[in-house]
């Protein structure tokens, strides 16, 4: 039996218990609900806000934050990554879709996106899900941001905006374990360890790209995130990088839909904006949390 139908298995008992045992509160423990009402306000009670972690690594796109990561907030992210509460996907991913929202309503008219049955319609939102190691995978059983980022984009069209998730990041190396390093050696850490896989560019290029991750606290995996898709998106532009091989679907895993065949929307790479900053090339970032510091910026 292969890993991947190990961890498909892990995750379907997972869920199957969830669904035949009584759950509890993943933020503070209350028999019988999934989410209590006190813990969901703390979720998705407040407005999202734009934050960014101190220091800012230069190119770190523009960030939007549900939450602060704090209490049951913090208990909720935990439940759900570490402890496997599948069920809390739903809320969280709820309060990533406002977080979505919140960041491209900043970025100006326009940037919403609503369906469209035609081809020719406004492209759609892209949620690029930052991945977890395959080592993390292995032992959680699932891909704690993945998972989130389809409930997202479930969400996201229940309220009208076009959306779908395009898992198309994968590490290209083994890294450290984040635990116990600062932020500088975080980005050390994670600089160029993730890139697009083969037949990605070809998605990232027909929507609007939206980083998402379940948290940021120094925002070292959002900015490598980042530099991969510029990178790649530079490099299709150039026609130095990859040849479409494969059809989208077939990279990422994701079922195909008419939203995929959207126009190419190479625009936003002219004017040799993408290795700069997320503000310029149009890519942001979305987070159901992050840490409690960086809600305390001023940015009048």
């Amino acid at each position: 039996m292969g890993v991947g139908t190990v961890v498909v298995m892990r995750g379907w008992w997972q869920d199957l218990t969830d669904l035949l045992l009584p759950a509890e509160c993943g933020g503070c423990g209350r028999p019988r609900t999934v989410l209590c009402a006190e813990c969901r306000a703390a979720l998705q009670g407040t407005a999202p806000r734009r934050v960014r972690p101190v220091p800012e690594p230069a190119g770190l796109p523009v960030v939007h934050a549900a939450s602060a990561y704090r209490g049951a907030v913090r208990a909720t992210l935990l439940a759900h990554k570490e402890r496997g509460a599948l069920t809390l996907a739903g809320p969280l991913g709820a309060a990533l879709a406002g977080a979505v929202l919140a960041g491209l309503r900043e970025a100006g008219p326009g940037a919403v996106v609503r369906s469209s049955v035609s081809g020719d319609g406004p492209v759609p939102v892209l949620l690029v899900p930052v991945p977890s190691s395959r080592r993390a995978v292995r032992a959680r059983g699932h891909d704690p941001a993945r998972r989130i980022a389809l409930a997202a984009a479930a969400e996201l069209r229940r309220a009208g905006t076009a959306a779908r998730v395009a898992a198309v990041l994968r590490q290209r190396r083994p890294v450290a374990d984040q635990s116990g390093l600062n932020s500088r050696q975080r980005l050390v850490n994670l600089t160029g360890a993730l890139e697009v896989a083969a037949g990605g560019t070809r998605l990232l290029d027909a929507g609007r790209v939206v980083l998402v991750d379940d948290l940021m606290t120094t925002g070292a995996s959002l900015t490598d995130a980042a530099r991969a898709v510029r990178a790649a998106l530079a490099d299709a532009q150039t026609g130095d990088g990859e040849v479409y091989a494969r059809a989208a679907g077939e990279a990422t895993g994701e079922r195909r839909t008419a939203e995929t065949t959207a126009p190419a929307r190479r625009t936003r790479l002219s004017r040799g904006m993408a290795v700069r900053s997320g503000v310029e090339d149009g890519i942001c970032a979305a987070v159901v949390a992050a840490s409690p510091d960086s809600f305390e910026i001023n940015w009048n």
